[in-house]
């Protein structure tokens, strides 16, 4: 077996994806085992590594009272080639903790400016998001995950498109907004969206600065504190063709549900795309116990309340992730003996499974294989 195919194998298909710099980043992984090779890479840039993505918060800039936009120089190996529309997971060092939170792009897609933003709504037991909108310095270095989601407009977007957000669901959809200015390709969309007050408006000015560019986009905003909540039984007034319109909706659950109920008793279901930024737990926890992560060769005894991925975090353990929500099944690993409890459904899970680490907690003690 030559060089090349010795630092390439077994990944050969996915580093040859993305180019000469992680085909280089991971000959480095096979070069200096068994030293770490991050700690070289790390004596020449903090953003380099063999082992996961890293950024460095370049700017903090805040949109609204508790909303700010967070620009990340991403480091080696992150993926510019992301959808308008998918999130990102970021992980910050608060306390001595890593705390990990998953955030839609904001940023135009396509684009290689070699930045990136986030937008954050600081929320009263958020710890990471009030650190991000409030406490984060520039020149923080983070973690990051690989751009995922299936909230994204397809290419070439529809003619007529209705966007329907509240809050920091606005997010998402201002990636797709800035994509399609930055093309010169705004079609005929109508977007409503909802906030508290007008100061509340995310975005606010630049989606004003939007409309009187391109006609095509119009923006019914809505103050919820003076005009109360849109329903979706108001499309019919605020939006007479919405039928016609392909519908891209995200903001809080009960927003969501609601829209898609009225959708489906239309019979328009296939017609809607939803962003859900949370899934919601019953009141479930598992027993808690003894983690044991096989490969790792390391061990945590959480409580039942504490997911298995955060578990595996807290140990050591290079977890996989993805949405960290149970969405995207990126953190799925087999379980080697015990028993696991999804902590949305109660669902057991036992020897021989795999279970979504992000969501599942130890019922007694249990071991991973990872």
């Amino acid at each position: 077996m030559g060089l090349k195919e010795w630092v390439g194998d077994p990944a050969t298909a996915r580093i040859a994806s993305r180019g000469a710099a992680s085909w280089l980043r991971h000959a480095a992984v096979k070069l200096t085992t068994p030293l770490l090779p991050d700690d070289y890479l790390h004596l020449v840039n903090p953003l380099w590594s063999a082992r996961e993505l890293r950024g460095r918060i370049v700017e903090v800039r805040r949109e609204t009272s508790d909303c700010a936009t967070i620009v990340i120089k991403p480091g080696w190996g992150f993926d510019f080639g992301y959808r308008a529309g998918q999130y990102i997971g970021i992980g910050l060092l608060v306390d001595g903790r890593w705390h990990w939170r998953s955030y839609s792009l904001t940023s135009p897609a396509g684009f290689t400016d070699d930045l990136i933003s986030i937008t954050v709504k600081a929320m009263p037991e958020g710890l990471l998001s009030t650190h991000l909108v409030g406490g984060v310095p520039p020149g923080t270095v983070v973690r990051l995950a690989a751009p995922t989601g299936n909230f994204a407009l397809p290419e070439p977007p529809p003619e007529r498109i209705l966007f329907v957000t509240a809050g920091s669901g606005i997010t998402p959809v201002m990636s797709m907004l800035r994509t399609a200015a930055r093309r010169g390709s705004v079609t005929d969309v109508v977007h409503v969206h909802s906030a508290p007050t007008e100061d509340d408006v995310i975005f606010g000015d630049e989606l004003r600065a939007l409309a009187a560019e391109y006609p095509s986009y119009r923006p019914l905003l809505r103050s919820t504190r003076t005009e109360g909540k849109i329903s979706p039984a108001d499309l019919d007034e605020l939006v007479p063709d919405w039928r016609e319109r392909d519908t891209w909706a995200c903001g809080p659950l009960a927003m969501l549900d609601a829209y898609e109920a009225h959708f489906a008793e239309a019979g328009l279901e296939d017609r809607l795309n939803l962003e859900r930024f949370a899934v919601s737990r019953a009141d479930i926890s598992g027993e808690g116990g003894t983690v044991t992560f096989t490969r790792s060769g390391r061990t945590r005894t959480v409580d039942g309340a504490t997911t298995l991925l955060e578990a595996g975090e807290d140990a050591g353990v290079l977890m996989p992730f993805g949405c960290r929500m149970g969405i995207c099944q990126t953190c799925v690993v087999p379980i080697e003996s015990g028993h696991a409890v999804d902590l949305r459904t109660g669902r057991q899970h036992a020897e021989g499974e795999r279970v979504q680490t992000c969501v599942s907690a130890a019922a007694g003690d249990c071991t991973l294989d990872v």
